[in-house]
């Protein structure tokens, strides 16, 4: 979105420097700032303010800072504020009626590929935008609003959090029209303390919604059905008995789904281009959300048929020899990795290998969870390997290199699925397995 600095100043309440200038959209990261953008000098594991000149030299027209102005030869153009990040929040509100109508979508699991749907779906018919990757946070919701093109209709954004209140508090800056749940799982417990404080939470979205809004709930999930009696918004249910629902008629070779739909607008079957029959329940809440804004069928069919999930999400990789790699690896939790660990099960193949890291923030779940899943990988014949995850109860490796040595010799028929949370770091594996044992490749057809 096009700002002043003076206007960025109004609603922050912060005071500009410089010469007022007029910026595009926002980073926060020097290494992605393109030309025009608002700076944001945030401090984290390093302080944005030394990278200032950077942003400039990158294309940055102006920054925001709680610190001391910069000058480069002359005072560079930007905002200084009392708290960067909240300044960031505040701006994002005040921009919230530039769009058209909000659409936002948490859960435990599923709500970056439910995002990814949903934009597509809405795309057919609207302007718009959506939040790029998992930016679902107090820096996320934030960039998701600055980087919409005047003119938006509509916006989809990611919500999620860490702790009670977090949802709520990213619901004032978004303000949704719509809002979807797709499942409540043990994820992120270790904040939360339960999983019915994770659902309390996930609810905070549907609790922030106006009456004159729409709760789309995932109704073949008792905790996110029950969230129907906590909005005063209008209930739609997506699943086996809801308004909308999904049957998986097939999965096909490379994992895609062939659903068949039945919807208060119509009926119609597609197959989808993301992977894995557990994508189903994701294909619906984004058909409620397009069915509800009148999308035409022909157009949600088609948007369905050709819209691709974010990054390490159930990405096949096939190289030399027939070797296919299931790239999981962007986060996980045990409703991801049994799901992940079922679509590896369903694939023909001669040799099916996960290679597991550890999931992240479940407390005291932990234990039972990372040997439950190890169990689970058993019982689907699966053969189970663990890098710094002893928990899971396989063999388990000291570093990405030993695992490579392993697992050197699949090949012709043989499928590798590569999970973990992000702080496990298995997305360098992938790459390894791709990159070092493979050749370059393009993504399954």
């Amino acid at each position: 979105m096009r700002l002043t600095t003076e206007e960025i100043a109004a609603a922050t309440g912060g005071q500009v420097f410089g010469p007022v200038v007029a910026v595009q959209g926002m980073s926060h990261d020097t290494r992605q700032v393109r030309p025009g953008q608002l700076f944001v000098a945030l401090r984290a594991s390093r302080d944005g303010n030394e990278f200032v000149e950077a942003a400039f030299r990158a294309g940055a027209r102006a920054y925001l800072t709680d610190g001391e102005p910069a000058v480069a030869g002359e005072l560079l153009p930007g905002v200084r504020v009392g708290d960067a990040l909240a300044a960031i929040g505040a701006l994002a509100a005040s921009v919230r009626d530039r769009v058209g109508r909000v659409i936002g979508i948490t859960g435990s699991v599923g709500k970056t590929t439910t995002k990814d749907l949903t934009r597509a779906v809405l795309a057919a018919r609207y302007p718009t935008h959506a939040s790029p990757a998992s930016f679902n946070n107090a820096i996320g919701v934030p960039h998701t609003f600055l980087n919409a093109p005047d003119g938006t209709e509509m916006l989809v954004v990611e919500v999620g959090a860490n702790a009670p209140g977090e949802i709520r508090d990213l619901c004032r800056i978004a303000r949704p029209d719509v809002g979807i749940v797709t499942r409540v799982a043990p994820a992120h417990t270790e904040g939360f303390g339960s999983v019915a404080a994770v659902a309390a939470a996930k609810a905070e979205l549907v609790e922030s919604l106006p009456a004159t809004g729409v709760a789309i709930l995932n109704g073949d999930d008792p905790l996110v059905a029950a969230m129907a009696g906590r909005t005063d918004a209008t209930v739609m249910v997506f699943g086996r008995h809801g308004d909308v629902r999904a049957e998986v008629l097939e999965v096909d070779d490379e994992l895609r789904p062939r659903l068949g739909f039945e919807t208060p607008w119509g009926d119609f079957e597609v197959r989808l281009a993301v992977r894995g029959a557990h994508q189903a329940v994701n294909a619906a809440a984004a058909v409620t959300a397009g069915g509800l804004h009148g999308v035409p069928l022909d157009a949600i069919q088609q948007a369905l048929a050709t819209a691709t999930a974010s990054g390490r999400r159930m990405d096949l990789q096939i190289g030399r020899g027939g070797l296919r790699v299931l790239d999981d690896s962007y986060n996980a939790n045990p409703a991801s990795v049994e799901a992940a660990l079922r679509a590896l099960a369903a694939m023909a193949a001669r040799r099916r290998v996960a290679v597991l890291g550890h999931m992240a923030e479940l407390g005291d779940l932990e234990a039972g969870e990372h040997r439950r899943i190890g169990e689970l990988a058993r019982e689907l014949g699966i053969e189970a390997l663990s890098v710094q995850a002893p928990a899971y109860g396989v063999a388990d490796f000291g570093s990405v290199e030993q695992v490579i040595e392993v697992v050197a010799d699949l090949g012709d028929g043989d499928v590798i699925l590569v999970k973990g949370s992000r702080v496990a770091g298995l997305d360098t594996l992938a790459a390894r397995l791709r990159d070092d044992i493979l050749p370059p490749s393009p993504t399954a057809p």
